[in-house]
């Protein structure tokens, strides 16, 4: 048995981890402060006698005695980024700052969540590790994108100065059960008015691209790279390269769910990435891993839970 410590582990992907090293039996402590992670994703879980839940705010350190270290705690989507900018790049630089403190003293493995928000809107298709990204860095969006580049060359300067066991993955857009309603992402967005029959909202022409990856596949990747043996610390893409307008995954999403929704148009936001879509070469090399779980059906979960939720507070 592991003890294993999950930042933002209430959240929509730390949930779905906490679950996942669980029920693998490990010990598991989930820290989050709930400002976008919700106590509902891990209700199920508290009981547990291997299970802790913690309320704390990783820009404040936090002391333990664990094994491993999932750093998953940052706000996720624009909506809730934006909301308070200068606490989202804290939340990275000096969470990042204090879990590799803590990895140092317990000489734990840390594994950093990074993000393709790296990459920026990017000149170089599809995104391999190797580029350096195309990023704007005093835009709205920079207190994101710019808190996980800093958080990833804190971690190369921890490995390479103090040792520490560092891995780091980069998140391409993934979706599934346990996201939030309200945080304006696309998946989220375009099933929950699809579901109700609103207009569904694309912000530009829609001919911008995504790939979008399940859930249980991106959890699959995280824990493979944690346990990897092979001095492989990243950064490696985790994403499903199957790349798709938005226009086109708003249809699909309509006829999956049935729904009479109509698709209306709205500007495009500032700095909003045109193409995104990882290259997998080296998860596939060094990890063995690439997604499992097709579109549809990953879909049909989802729309399953987001009706759920919907029905339930009718």
């Amino acid at each position: 048995m592991k003890r294993i410590l999950i930042t933002g582990g209430a959240g929509f992907i730390g949930s779905h981890l906490s679950e996942r090293l669980l029920a693998e039996g490990n010990e598991i402590i989930c820290l989050d402060n709930f400002f976008t992670g919700s106590k509902n994703n891990i209700r199920h879980l508290i009981s547990n006698d291997h299970f802790e839940l913690v309320r704390h705010d990783v820009t404040k350190e936090y002391y333990a005695e664990v094994d491993e270290i999932y750093n998953l705690a940052c706000p996720a989507s624009p909506v809730h980024y934006q909301y308070n900018a200068i606490k989202t790049i804290k939340t990275s630089v000096l969470g990042a700052v204090n879990m590799l403190g803590l990895a140092k003293r317990c000489k734990a493995k840390i594994l950093q969540a990074s993000t393709s928000e790296v990459y920026g809107d990017p000149t170089v298709h599809p995104q391999r590790e190797d580029y350096w990204g195309n990023v704007n860095p005093i835009g709205i969006r920079s207190c994101y994108d710019e808190g996980k580049r800093c958080a990833e060359t804190l971690m190369m300067d921890y490995y390479r100065q103090n040792k520490v066991d560092v891995r780091i993955i980069r998140i391409f857009n993934t979706y599934g059960p346990n996201m939030d309603a309200n945080d304006g992402r696309v998946v989220s967005n375009f099933i929950v008015q699809a579901l109700q029959n609103q207009d569904i909202t694309i912000y530009g022409d829609g001919s911008q691209t995504r790939s979008f990856c399940y859930v249980d596949d991106l959890v699959d990747g995280m824990i493979k790279m944690m346990n990897n043996k092979a001095g492989f610390i990243g950064p490696v893409n985790l994403g499903n390269p199957s790349e798709r307008t938005i226009l086109d995954f708003a249809k699909l999403i309509i006829e999956l769910s049935n729904s009479n929704s109509k698709i209306v148009f709205r500007p495009l936001p500032k700095d909003d990435p045109t193409r995104r879509k990882p290259d997998i070469t080296l998860a596939k090399e060094k990890l063995d891993w690439e997604p499992k779980i097709d579109i549809k059906e990953g879909l049909l979960k989802t729309i399953e839970y987001f009706d759920g939720k919907i029905n339930a507070n009718k």
